[in-house]
Parts: C-alpha cells; structure tokens; sequence
C-alpha cells in the first residue's frame, strides 16, 4: 500500500523529505508534485527501480524516454555534452520553469539510460521536488502522470492518484491539487530552440 505524506510547498517537514529520501534510496517509486502535473519518480542510478517505472508505464525500459528532474542546472555537465554559452544563457532565463529540455547526452548517463544519444532535463519551479533532489544528492527519473479519460489528460486530485496507484507506488506525496497542463519540451540538439511540445511554459 502506498504511504500519502501531505507535504506543502510553504513548509515542507524535514522529517517527511527524509522519509522520501529513504525510499527513493531503497529502490521505492514516489508520485510528486511539480510546477505542472503530478509525476511518478525514482532513482535514476537504481535499475531496478527504473524498470519499475518502465513498467508501469507499460514500456520496455530501453525505449523509455524518463526526464531527469534537477534542482538546478548544476548537474547538466554530468550527462549532457558540453552546450555553448548561448545554449546555457538560454536555458538559465527560462529555469527553472515549466519546461523540459532536450540536449545531447553524454557517455556518463546512468545504466539505464545507456545507448540514449539525448536527455530530457526538468528543473521545476516547486520547492519539493527541488528539496528531493537537493538532499538526495544526485537528480531523479521522472514520468508524467496520465489520466485514463480522453478527455481530461492529467491528474491533478493527489488522493484520487493515491487510489490509482496504491499498489504500484511506495509514496505519494500529496501537496494539493496539480496542474493539468505539462511541460513544454522544447529540443535545443541543434543549438537553436525548436518546439517539440507546447505546455503550460511560453518561449
């Protein structure tokens, strides 16, 4: 069954986060909140908790395309190839945001990413997932959350999304209702911005 830790953006408790970080050490899939949509996350360094991920999605983890959540843009240097300082200009007065980014990736990608020529980065504007990664010490896989109507695309009732996955996810993270607008992915591969996918940031 699924812990719910109702965790507020305001005044996250330290205790809680830690609580996080120990299932999220442990190999544990945790549902989260962001600047968008309510997201299922893991440790990208443990495979086994990625091909957890994959399969919830009903995806072969080799073909899963996971953004990796960052706190800021201190990391990109450990898995994506050197990016000029326009790209980085760029990319600083837009992060963090609503927005995912796609860059070359490098050769040092964690073992489940492996063979990936791109990544797609996240630095949410949300206190929470931004704290995980913090005292986590390295990034984490993320995955949006869908919603099995045609209609409305996302989830955004963290206690309905507790019900969905209760037994397919160790924690939810419950910070209010979501967003049911993801992110904009935009590719900068090539040096200049092309939009791949337009969410709820504006270029």
């Amino acid at each position: 069954m699924a812990k719910i830790l109702r965790i507020y953006p305001e005044n996250p408790q330290e205790n809680l986060i830690n609580e996080v970080i120990k299932t999220l050490n442990n190999g544990g899939l945790i549902i989260y909140p962001s600047d968008t949509i309510y997201a299922l996350g893991c440790n990208i360094f443990d495979v086994k908790a990625m091909e957890k991920l994959a399969q919830l999605k009903k995806i072969k983890l080799e073909k899963a395309k996971f953004s990796i959540i960052c706190n800021d843009l201190s990391h990109l240097s450990d898995f994506t190839r050197p990016i000029d300082t326009s790209v980085f200009r760029y990319l600083k007065s837009r992060l963090p945001g609503p927005f995912t980014f796609i860059l070359e990736a490098n050769k040092s990608l964690p073992l489940a990413y492996k063979g990936h020529k791109t990544i797609g980065i996240r630095v949410p504007d949300h206190p929470i997932p931004q704290l995980i990664v913090e005292k986590l010490g390295h990034p984490i896989a993320s995955t949006s959350i869908r919603d099995d109507d045609e209609i409305i695309e996302y989830s955004t009732d963290p206690e309905l999304i507790a019900e969905k996955y209760d037994h397919l996810v160790d924690i939810v993270i419950d910070s209010g209702y979501g967003d049911n607008i993801a992110s904009t992915i935009v590719d900068l591969t090539s040096g200049e911005p092309e939009l791949i996918r337009q969410g709820k940031g504006i270029l």
